[in-house]
């Protein structure tokens, strides 16, 4: 598109990155279902390989029908590029690969998805990486637990499960001055109701599975790069601003500029770590992302709705959305989300853990599924589940403790899924 930053959003997320295709006029953009590219001549392979120019050469690193959601997810995010990968777990490690080492942390909140916990605190070990993790509402335990080694500040920008809201800017201030960038996971917001860049995160992921494809049928992950974070200010990055031993002594910063990320996250992590997006995956996101915002808006409108009933219901102990006047982050999400508050929160029953057994077993519109941000309400125990390996502290911290159930709300009639929960409530507290 000609100019595509004057755009409204609306336009751009059906338009950005697509045109109609150059051999048949197909005006959906097609699923280039082929793994490999013929080549013009010898001298274009060894221009491609040598990334002297851009284009397709395998599907493990670069895809038509892939390019163009990324460049559509860029557009969107207000970023230089992005790369999209297999799953939102699989954008994490990507969105860390070119900054750690070993001997190397992340400084991260304790709101984060139990996963995202389990995958910092764990797995990231065997890479000899770590994580440590501290309330972000307290900028001051942020600032103590940045070290010499710390490469980068992770947080969520609409927390899952709890629904918390983080201050973007104000991290993003505490990161600039230790010279890292700071990550923001976008999933539960997405870039209609936070555009974690404007507010000064370097970095964006996503889990493209959830709201951004919002049917629930691929999975799909996205690292969307600022193109503003200076990689050779210092010498904390250097698979970014030194020599790379692959290309021949390249400096990725040097060559490419804004978009060094985006091309060591191609050239070197999707080369390697092979965490590729499929083309029929990119899709069905691409046709999701198509109705973004009207969903987005009757997300919002209809949590509102039910979350206002739940608070209301004596059966409740209490509920955690961010759009409700009694939240303690009502007024953070009236100034950084205008547009509201997504469709996440969770709140607690009376009769504890067994009360939320019952009450998920007793839904018959919600769906008991570890998913969040499709078309359907969804429901989940999350201390029996998606956070059942983290330690009772953690899933405090994390808004999930045994009384707790997280609710996705869907775009159905608000009170359908309110006569819903009504009847289970009344079976699980009866």
């Amino acid at each position: 598109m000609t100019d595509a930053p004057s755009y409204g959003f609306d336009t751009l997320q059906i338009h950005a990155g697509a045109k109609p295709d150059p051999a048949t006029g197909a005006r959906q953009t097609p699923i280039y279902q082929s793994t490999a590219y013929v080549f013009r001549d010898a001298e274009h392979a060894a221009a491609l390989f040598n990334l002297q120019e851009v284009g397709f050469i395998y599907s493990r690193l670069t895809n038509p029908t892939v390019a163009v959601l990324q460049e559509r997810l860029a557009t969107l995010e207000g970023g230089a590029g992005a790369v999209c990968c297999s799953s939102g777990h699989a954008a994490q490690i990507m969105a860390l690969f070119p900054l750690m080492g070993p001997g190397c942390n992340v400084v991260a909140s304790t709101r984060l998805y139990g996963g995202t916990v389990t995958q910092f605190s764990q797995t990231i070990k065997r890479f000899g990486w770590s994580a440590k993790f501290v309330d972000t509402d307290d900028l001051d335990a942020v600032k103590a637990a940045i070290d010499e080694n710390t490469r980068a500040v992770f947080c969520e920008s609409i927390a899952n499960p709890g629904g918390y809201v983080t201050d973007i800017r104000a991290l993003a201030d505490v990161s600039d001055a230790a010279g890292i960038p700071l990550i923001v996971d976008n999933t539960s917001a997405t870039p209609y109701l936070c555009n974690p860049i404007a507010q000064g995160a370097s970095l964006v992921v996503h889990s493209t599975t959830k709201y951004l494809t919002g049917n629930g049928t691929v999975t799909g992950g996205c690292v969307i790069d600022s193109g503003n974070f200076d990689w050779s200010a210092n010498d904390k990055f250097p698979s970014l601003s030194e020599p790379e031993p692959a290309y021949h002594g390249l400096k990725f910063h040097e060559t490419f500029g804004p978009l060094a990320y985006t091309f060591h996250g191609i050239a070197i992590g999707l080369r390697d770590l092979g965490m590729t997006m499929n083309p029929q995956a990119a899709h069905y996101t691409l046709m999701g992302i198509e109705t973004l915002s009207l969903r987005m808006q009757r997300h919002c409108e209809n949590a509102r709705k039910v979350s206002q009933w739940l608070e209301n219901d004596d059966r409740v102990d209490y509920v955690t959305y961010a759009g409700l006047p009694s939240s303690p982050y009502f007024e953070r999400a009236q100034a950084c989300y205008p547009k509201g508050t997504g469709g996440l929160f969770t709140f607690a029953v009376k009769g504890g853990y067994e009360a939320c057994i019952k009450l998920v077993d007793s839904l018959e519109i919600f769906s008991h599924v570890a998913n969040l941000g499709d078309t359907r309400s969804l429901i989940i125990h999350s201390a029996s589940t998606t956070h059942r390996q983290l330690t009772p502290d953690q899933q405090e911290a994390a808004g999930a403790s045994p009384n707790v159930v997280r609710v996705s709300i869907g775009i159905e009639d608000a009170d359908d899924l309110i006569r819903d929960l009504d009847q289970a409530l009344a079976k699980a507290c009866g």
